[in-house]
């Protein structure tokens, strides 16, 4: 690839104008429900303003806060730093801050609001089972996703689902409506109401997420893959992460559950009915896709055996 990389939008711009509207539209649907004054309203409304324009401004403080990681220099980390820096050179961008999260899981993410304010956050446990040339192909995915400005909407959709579970757990907890309606016949509407947003809420916040997630997901492997020219390096490694992450499962925080739709591999293991609101695609899928990347920048030529997910230990 020749000078500067060839950026792919994806609408981002749009999306994210898209998802604000959605959320909007979501907290006056559940504030209906309930039967809620328009002073409740308005709280829940400067609530989601404040939680976005916090997510927008220190994204990457939030995400690199919630995993515990911490900033490392070339001397602790050189061959992160090395291939970063390569990539980030032959894409004409700025290299972004390198973070280490201290989780014997396997993952990494991209978070920050421009591709000037961003960072690359890898785990400890994926430093361990990638070779240098997986681990490239981690990192360019990763770096494809501050470049065509992924990580601006992945933090907004990451403060809707915030705000809109919150928003389902305080009525839950607190009740919603106000007090002359839970005093006459809509009281039994309110209730309903409290009860559905209990249940929608959440749920709601996990369809954002996933939507947002599975398509940029598949971008950000193709680009990622043009950028390195190894498309089949960053299948190998999706193979160990997704095994790695299902023998060594992340634990469940508010933090981690925040963070995950921005790493490269569901942290947590996924089985049953929980697969349907996975927030990236299935690895198969996308190890699939990259192997056929691959046959055809080889010329059309065949590879090696094509990987099976966790055929590699």
């Amino acid at each position: 690839m020749n000078g500067k990389v060839r950026v792919h939008g994806h609408f981002n711009g749009l999306k994210t104008t898209l998802l604000f509207g959605l959320m909007w539209a979501i907290i006056m649907l559940i504030w209906w429900a309930t039967g809620g004054s328009r002073g409740t309203l308005g709280i829940y409304i400067l609530i989601g303003l404040g939680t976005t324009f916090a997510s927008y401004w220190f994204s990457d403080k939030l995400a690199i806060a919630s995993m515990g990681a911490h900033e490392v220099s070339e001397q602790q980390a050189p061959e992160i730093y090395g291939i970063v820096r390569e990539l980030s050179a032959k894409a004409g961008k700025p290299m972004p801050r390198i973070y280490i999260a201290p989780t014997m899981s396997p993952n990494a993410f991209a978070t920050g609001r421009n591709e000037r304010h961003a960072a690359v956050c890898c785990t400890q446990g994926i430093l361990q089972i990638l070779n240098a040339r997986e681990l490239r192909g981690v990192l360019g995915h990763e770096l494809m996703h501050v470049y065509n400005h992924d990580i601006l909407t992945s933090a907004v959709a990451s403060a809707m689902a915030t705000v809109i579970s919150y928003l389902g757990y305080s009525l839950m907890y607190f009740g919603g409506g106000s007090r002359d309606s839970r005093d006459n016949n809509s009281g039994g509407l309110g209730l309903i109401g409290v009860l559905l947003s209990a249940i929608l809420a959440p749920l709601a916040a996990s369809l954002i997420q996933m939507a947002i997630s599975r398509t940029r997901e598949y971008d950000a492997d193709e680009d990622g893959s043009l950028l390195t020219g190894d498309p089949e390096a960053l299948a190998s490694a999706l193979n160990k992460i997704s095994y790695g992450a299902q023998t060594t499962p992340m634990r469940k925080t508010a933090g981690t559950q925040s963070v995950s739709a921005m790493m490269i591999a569901n942290p947590f293991s996924s089985v049953g009915f929980s697969k349907l609101f996975s927030t990236h695609p299935p690895t198969d899928q996308r190890i699939a896709r990259l192997m056929q990347m691959a046959q055809e920048m080889n010329g059309g030529q065949p590879l090696a055996a094509p990987y099976s997910v966790h055929a590699l230990r």
